[in-house]
């Protein structure tokens, strides 16, 4: 069988890499003549709407994708001819903001208060209704803490619209969360949902830091919380694939922040801390193949490369230490790799992560 992947960026690479262990074909589409899958899988480069890349792609079996990003008339014109996994409809809510936002709200999923900006007007009116602190986003495209503004007070305001305004944009209430926890499930083609343990997540600079699994203090209500919302999505849906929900805890509940139809940064240490990662349980759900186990035993942690990647060879031959390196070149805010960290107890997992940050650095450190 042969799985066609938009997008060749470091998720791709390991797409590939998951799908390759398990006998499948892949053909990667990127614009990028860099793109990283290209180390590990074949890769047509051309525009993400070139008929005649488009149409090599849908000679594949079923084609899935990468990021939120991708055109939607190249989705649309590939399902003419082959199956597209997840459904293009998650594509599209998951694309935009405001559609995601209102799409949670239909499933009774809870969100920070919400309001569509499209002039300075809807702006003024949005601080008024929701209040301040409050953050502005654009609805598309923003990732990694870019096409965002934090407004504290009105004085924020004027400088806000001149960075983001002039495009569609979204202003949320702030909220004064405890932690941000992740739940990572996934959808086979026949409706089966398996689920990895809930996963901490700490941002540094707007960029994921540090990832733990399981999340410390979930409890069974927190879990319910979670996996509930992620049934009713996979199943408004149809959904087949990982699907991966951000939630902001707040004591005993949970508020969705965003959804990502894709395998997630978040759920890297399912490479090395589980038994079947987000990546090969993905390829398998689009693929048709039954799923991979996801109940995990121990502990297991993942630390973002950002910007550099030093030298590793302190922790070449560490147990439970695992280094991957995507191959891109470096630049600032970029992610180059991840360290995978596994342990029996969260007391050795906690000495393996301060064992790791002071080899790559501690962003929160700095």
């Amino acid at each position: 069988m042969k799985v066609g992947i938009l997008g060749g960026g470091q998720l791709g690479h390991m797409l590939a890499d998951a799908a390759h262990a398990i006998s499948l074909e892949t053909l990667v589409l990127d614009p990028k003549p860099d793109a990283v899958a290209g180390q590990v899988t074949r890769h047509l480069v051309a525009d993400w709407v070139d008929e005649s890349a488009l149409a090599e792609l849908s000679q594949c079996d079923v084609v899935t994708y990468e990021f939120e990003n991708v055109p939607a008339e190249a989705v649309e014109c590939l399902q003419h001819d082959t199956a597209v996994h997840p459904s293009p409809d998650a594509l599209v809510i998951s694309g935009d903001r405001i559609i995601e936002k209102n799409f949670f709200h239909d499933l009774g999923i809870e969100t920070a208060p919400f309001a569509q900006v499209d002039t300075r007007e809807d702006l003024d009116r949005a601080i008024t209704e929701i209040g301040l602190p409050a953050v502005v986003k654009t609805r598309r495209f923003g990732y990694d803490g870019r096409g965002q503004a934090v407004l504290r007070s009105s004085a924020d305001v004027d400088a806000a619209w001149i960075e983001l305004g002039g495009q569609a944009l979204i202003l949320e209430g702030f909220v004064p969360f405890d932690r941000e926890v992740s739940l990572i499930a996934v959808r086979g083609r026949e409706g089966e949902i398996r689920s990895w343990p809930a996963t901490e997540n700490v941002h540094e600079g707007g960029i994921l830091h540090i990832s733990r699994a399981p999340a410390p203090d979930v409890s069974d209500d927190l879990r319910t919380q979670a996996e509930s919302g992620l049934e009713a999505i996979m199943s408004r849906l149809d959904y087949v694939g990982v699907l991966v929900v951000e939630f902001f805890q707040i004591d005993g509940r949970l508020v969705a922040n965003e959804m990502a139809c894709r395998v997630h940064n978040s759920g890297h240490w399912t490479i090395e801390g589980a038994p079947t990662s987000q990546f090969e349980n993905h390829m398998r759900a689009v693929a048709g193949l039954p799923l991979g186990v996801t109940d995990t035993e121990g502990f297991a942690a993942m630390v973002n490369l950002v910007s550099d990647v030093p030298s590793m060879t302190a922790l070449k031959g560490r147990d439970g230490i695992s280094l991957h390196v995507y191959g891109k070149s470096a630049a600032p805010g970029r992610k180059l790799g991840h360290v995978t960290v596994v342990a029996p107890s969260r007391e050795v997992l906690e000495t393996r992560i301060a064992e790791v940050l002071g080899v790559v650095g501690d962003r929160s450190a700095r």
